[in-house]
């Protein structure tokens, strides 16, 4: 796996998946995109669309695991204090051979540095929450997130989709 160029992808991904508006109603439609996804793939995901503070959207698919609950929302702290992915912080610390306790603090019990936290970001606003999938390896938890996103942006997910990791 090349990390910086993992980390200039996410970068470009969370430039271009932007939403115009966000209400319940956009939440929603994130989540059951998300939900149908992983329903025809029979993916055992939980699923978590919320702005700081306010759960909007919430599913736990077929095999998913009380743990995934516990993921989603260190995931999402992660986004919360970073403003940007889980997956990219978890790639920065990597590539310094830092860990969160170590660089800022954090405690692992609280904050998850693994890809699946997405930020949920307004034009005009910036980011005001996030989309947060748990359940399968790192890179597929972020990557069906933004593969849902580009669907519903009208982007075309190739363009801004991570490559293949070189170990799989």
């Amino acid at each position: 796996m090349n990390i910086g160029r993992d980390l200039q992808q996410i970068a470009l991904q969370e430039k271009w998946l932007i939403v115009p508006r966000f209400d319940a109603d956009f939440g929603w439609q994130i989540g059951t995109h998300l939900h149908e996804l992983a329903k025809a793939r029979a993916l055992p995901i939980a699923i978590d669309v919320r702005t700081f503070g306010h759960v909007i959207f919430y599913s736990a698919l077929t095999g998913a695991t009380p743990d995934n609950a516990d993921w989603v929302r260190r995931k999402s702290n992660t986004v919360a204090q970073f403003r940007c992915s889980s997956y990219a912080v978890g790639l920065r610390l990597a590539e310094s051979g830092s860990t969160l306790a170590d660089t800022f603090g954090l405690s692992n019990a609280e904050y998850a540095t693994h890809g699946g936290g997405f930020p949920l970001t307004v034009h005009g606003a910036g980011v005001i929450g996030s989309i947060t999938v748990s359940g399968l390896p790192d890179r597929e938890d972020h990557g069906l997130i933004v593969e849902a996103l580009c669907a519903l942006l009208g982007h075309d997910h190739t363009e801004v989709a991570l490559p293949r990791a070189e170990y799989e």
